[in-house]
């Protein structure tokens, strides 16, 4: 049957009391956290004091008296929350088991709120994978003549996904990915020398770059190929030098100082 008023409770309760020790002071520790004064009845000589005006509440344990008392006054306070509830919460009421996973939304976080030290490190936003490699030793080519370089030493692979036998960087994670190299020819041509960087993907060249050099230039003639490419797991990405030559020399990719190099990151986010 429905009920006017509040539902009886359907189990007697007792209610929390803390007796004081008093003495001429105005200040006081609560065994119990309470949020306002209205949480206890708060009696001194078994009259009970009105709350607001004749004490005050803080920090959830401290109590405030408006008028200190005497050490012969007796003081006492019935704990009403400890019985009925309260709207606030006190400081540790909450456990993990308190808490639904689904109510921790982004919203309830504040902004820059978590740090990386929080995350575990599979979350941890990286540029990964990714490498950088060089030849060691000069490669040869034939004039206007695409030729696959293999860079054979690495400085960096973080996720080991390129390939020094092959050439080829296979990343395993799809995304976004900024590839760059630079291709560094050297022929003995007298002039209308081209050198040309080229980026493949699955075979095809997808980026290339071309400098031209007219003029009695014989030795190292750079190309520089970069840019975005948005790879599956799976896209092989290798590079390509190309050179042509006025009177049809062949020539080398040039070694010295990383100057024939290949690399590549993913793009945090993308």
């Amino acid at each position: 049957m429905a009920y006017i008023g509040n539902t009886p409770a359907e189990f007697y309760q007792t209610l929390e009391k803390q007796s004081f020790t008093t003495s001429a002071t105005t200040t006081y520790t609560l065994n119990f956290s309470v949020t306002n004064p209205q949480e206890i009845a708060l009696f001194i000589n078994n009259i009970r004091q009105n709350p607001n005006s004749s004490y005050t509440v803080s920090n959830l344990t401290t109590l405030t008296l408006s008028s200190a008392t005497s050490s012969s006054d007796v003081m006492y306070a019935v704990f009403l929350g400890k019985s009925v509830g309260t709207i606030g919460v006190p400081a540790g009421g909450v456990g993990t088991s308190q808490i639904i996973d689904a109510n921790i939304t982004t919203a309830k976080i504040a902004d820059s709120a978590v740090t990386s030290a929080k995350l575990a490190s599979g979350l941890l936003p990286t540029n990964t994978p990714a490498f950088e490699a060089h030849l060691s030793s000069n490669a040869s080519f034939n004039t206007n003549t695409s030729t696959k370089i293999t860079f054979d030493t690495e400085i960096y692979d973080t996720d080991s996904k390129y390939s020094t036998s092959t050439g080829k960087f296979i990343p395993a994670v799809a995304g976004k990915y900024f590839v760059y190299t630079s291709v560094t020819t050297s022929a003995g041509a007298t002039n209308n020398v081209v050198a040309k960087a080229q980026i493949y993907v699955n075979g095809s060249a997808v980026i290339i770059s071309s400098f031209n050099f007219t003029g009695n230039y014989i030795s190292q003639h750079v190309a520089i190929a970069q840019g975005v490419l948005v790879l599956d797991a799976d896209d092989e990405v290798e590079v390509y030098g190309r050179c042509l030559t006025s009177d049809g020399a062949s020539g080398i990719f040039e070694a010295g100082n990383r100057s024939t190099m290949f690399g590549a990151y993913k793009i945090i986010g993308a």
